[in-house]
């Protein structure tokens, strides 16, 4: 049994945010913390006050999180990024909108005493005595303590304030993670209501001391305890009123967090059968478990019961019957040909999310070089007449301003390029497209066929396969890459439209060029030779996509599943130096790194043979690196064994926070079922002779941080996670479970009736309900008699 939780992000805009630039206006961004560590940072929209970002993402961390934070932030080039606000949202807040938070939210002022981070260790107890009793405060050590000076770092000392009396700890200098040791004793009168006060301070020589969090301790309930000892959370000073700074602006974002107990796969295993057996009985056309959910699934929910049901048909192999079952139920309430696949039922977002999963490295491959290359040129490009700005193409070889019919026809021969270049990238594909993807499209181009036979439906099966192919995989890559994983910024207005007008020369490509789509832009008519042109040859496409037999399939399956892809690739700067000497950038070397799943290795260029570097089965944690080390926030660190069983480190560098997290998002997935992976961690180096952000002389010294190798970044190439899939839809389905009660009493009174010949579905739907009840029994039994955890317990000490 495994408790997760995970947090679903939606950054949509802002708006009337203030100007922090001389020009009037701001350079906005966002970054996303988690208990103040950042994880997110979203791409810069520049020169405005209004921004759009609309970027998604989830997060999966640790049940036992607090609170996530939006910070709205102004770039610089020459200077320090100026803050312009946040949206802060608590753990309670997000749990009590099970649908998750939705709307707009005011940016409040950053106010330095509230940004605290960081526990404290502490050892607290009664001392009772004859005549009296003490209150013994022993301040043990601090972690991941707020950084407030400029070298990175901070020189804390602790105050103890209780009845009056104050007592201080010495300072530790330039540490966040500063171990005291120092014990503190007051006289303690029984019945006393006053709370023992334990605050962290940054000291400063010459300005005021910086605050860095404080611990109220309820000493009532200390007297019942009589003694703890723990990690307290810092906690912010609230004390202070709040001065008005005016309107900072607002936020609007989606966020959702779901909180899952995910139990042994064997608690799952009746679910997945009895799912399994109705999509193979569907295949035949007597299932009847499938429609029952699908019709009972709302509209709201619908594309999340349909990703978590693909994936779990995909891991089981059935993802092919899966969705010719839903190809068939589709085509069965279908009467028109030109409706067909045009609603958002559960056939249309099942195939949407296919795509996405089994579907998205064969479309990097196709559009990547061509996206890369639009974005690289930053051509003005406009077809339409009434919105030409000949002022932003600049002059002609004859140094005289463009004509708009120059810019038109420009613009044409550049649109025909991007076009053909696809064109052609995708007729040569088709023995990369994967053949599970080849083989879906096969039976969906059957079973339109066959329900639409005649020449007058010839085009019919090709705009079935287009309509998920072109319409809603290829063409929303194009205009939104960034959504799609090709880019990791978003376009900037030039090139937005430039890849906007390439995508709706795809989608009439998708349509076939049919007259109803040729007549709602009347200005794309310069581009019609090329669309009919990539018609003739997206239809020879088709035709030998879906020309696929059983053997082939297998074969293309077996021969891809030997050429495993790496999880993740790309460059990154490793750190060589050895000895005592100082660490600085240049001490860092590029080269080009790849992790599979059996280890970490690197070459000098992509193209180079590669070098094992470390056993995926060796890794003992992958973590951040504080930014006093190497003066880069940037820099992660690789914990080991060598052959000889020693622990060894290796540091990275990547170019950016996103980065960053993708890598040991990534390496912490790997190594996740590793024997031996390390609770805590260095989060310093060790230089000279002391480690730099405990400053303990022992190398082999525990670790001052723990460990985070459970908070990760989804990703598009994630390995399925079957029992967590399981339990999404134990989930939906228990949601729903009074409408299914209900439609077994409505089939059994049928079934009495004497009105339902054949296969009745009652029974089917009889059994799902009993797994259910027993799923539910499983949680409940899985939840009984656990202990109450520790971090729960020092809670209640604290005020």
């Amino acid at each position: 049994m495994a408790k997760r939780s995970s947090l679903t992000i939606r950054i949509v805009e802002g708006k009337n945010l203030p100007a922090k630039d001389i020009t009037g206006s701001s350079d906005p961004y966002c970054i996303v913390k988690v208990d103040n560590e950042p994880i997110i940072r979203t791409a810069t929209v520049w020169k405005t006050l209004c921004p759009f970002w609309g970027e998604e993402y989830q997060v999966h961390l640790p049940p036992t999180f607090h609170a996530v934070a939006f910070y709205v932030m102004d770039e610089d080039a020459l200077s320090r990024d100026d803050v312009i606000g946040k949206v802060c949202l608590t753990r309670d807040m997000l749990a009590s909108h099970p649908k998750g938070f939705s709307g707009w939210a005011h940016l409040t002022e950053v106010d330095p005493d509230e940004e605290v981070q960081g526990e404290i260790h502490l050892r607290l107890e009664v001392v009772l005595g004859l005549r009296a009793h003490r209150l013994r405060c022993s301040v043990l050590e601090a972690r991941d303590l707020a950084p407030k000076d400029r070298n990175g770092a901070s020189d804390p000392f602790v105050r103890v304030r209780y009845n009056g009396r104050t007592q201080e700890t010495s300072i530790v200098k330039k540490s966040c993670y500063p171990r005291w040791n120092e014990t503190f004793e007051f006289e303690l009168e029984e019945g006393a209501a006053e709370a023992l006060c334990v605050e962290a301070w940054d000291w400063d020589l010459v300005s005021r001391n910086d605050f860095l969090g404080k611990v109220v301790v309820n000493i009532q309930r200390l007297w019942e305890a009589q003694q703890e000892e723990g990690w307290f959370r810092l906690q912010p000073d609230q004390s202070k009123s709040r001065l008005d700074k005016g309107n900072l602006g607002s936020l609007q974002l989606e966020v959702r967090l779901r909180d899952e107990t995910v139990l042994p796969s064997s608690c799952y295993q009746p679910l997945v059968q009895l799912l399994c057996h109705e999509v193979k009985l569907g295949s035949q056309g007597t299932g009847q478990l499938i429609p029952l959910i699908e019709e009972s699934t709302s509209t709201e929910c619908r594309q999340d019961v349909a990703t978590n049901l693909l994936k779990l048909f995909l891991g089981q192999g059935l993802a092919k019957d899966f969705l010719d079952l839903l190809f068939q139920l589709e085509l069965g309430r279908t009467s028109e040909a030109n409706t067909l696949f045009r609603s958002n039922s559960l056939a249309s977002k099942s195939m949407e999310s296919f795509l996405k999963v089994a579907g998205m490295r064969y479309l990097h491959g196709i559009l990547g070089p061509i996206i890369d290359k639009v974005f690289e040129e930053k051509k003005y490009v406009e077809l339409d007449p009434s919105k030409v700005e000949v002022k932003d193409v600049g002059c002609s070889g004859l140094h005289r301003p463009q004509t708009e019919a120059e810019v038109l026809e420009q613009s044409v021969q550049t649109l025909r390029a991007h076009l053909g270049a696809l064109l052609s990238a995708l007729t040569r594909s088709v023995r990369a497209c994967p053949a599970v993807v080849r083989a879906t499209f096969r039976q969906l181009f059957r079973r339109v066929r066959e329900r639409f036979p005649g020449a007058q439906h010839e085009n019919v099966p090709f705009i079935a396969v287009t309509s998920f192919l072109c319409l809603r995989f290829f063409s929303p890559a194009v205009m939104s890459p960034k959504l799609f994983y090709l880019r990791e910024r978003h376009a900037d207005a030039r090139t937005s439209r430039t890849l906007l007008l390439l995508a709706k020369a795809v989608q009439n490509i998708g349509n076939m060029d049919t007259p109803a789509s040729r007549a709602k832009e009347a200005w794309m008519e310069p581009l019609q030779p090329t669309v009919r042109q990539g018609v003739v040859q997206l239809k020879d496409f088709i035709t030998k996509l879906v020309d696929i037999e059983e053997k082939e399939e297998l074969d293309l399956q077996q021969m891809l599943s030997l050429q495993a892809p790496p999880v993740k690739e790309g460059p990154l700067f490793i750190h060589r130096t050895k000895g005592k000497g100082p660490l600085t950038s240049s001490s860092f070397k590029k080269l080009h790194f790849s992790l599979t799943t059996e280890a970490l290795s690197f070459a000098k260029t992509p193209s180079s043979k590669k070098s094992a570097f470390i056993k995926l089965a060796n890794i003992r944690a992958a973590e951040k690196v504080e930014e006093k080390s190497f003066g880069s926030s940037h820099v992660m660190q690789v914990i080991y064994t060598d052959d000889a069983g020693r622990l060894q480190t290796a540091y990275l560098q990547c170019k950016c926070m996103n980065e960053l997290n993708q890598w040991l998002s990534a390496l912490r997935k790997v190594s996740i079922n590793n024997s031996g992976l390390l609770g805590s961690y260095h989060p310093g180096i060790f230089r000279g002779d002391k480690w730099s952000c405990c400053h303990q002389k022992d190398r082999t010294d525990r670790g001052c941080d723990k460990t985070r190798s459970r908070v990760t970044l989804q990703e598009w190439n994630d390995p399925l996670d079957l029992d967590l899939e399981a339990q999404l839809i134990y989930r939906h389905l228990l949601g729903v479970e009074p409408i299914l009660r209900e439609k077994l009493r409505d089939l059994s009174s049928s079934t009495e009736a004497g009105s339902s010949p054949g296969p009745a579905p009652k029974d089917s739907l009889a059994q799902l309900l009993r797994v259910l009840q027993d799923l539910r029994e499983a949680h409940s039994h899985s939840l009984t008699g656990l202990p109450p955890s520790e971090p729960n317990r020092l809670q209640e000490l604290q005020t």
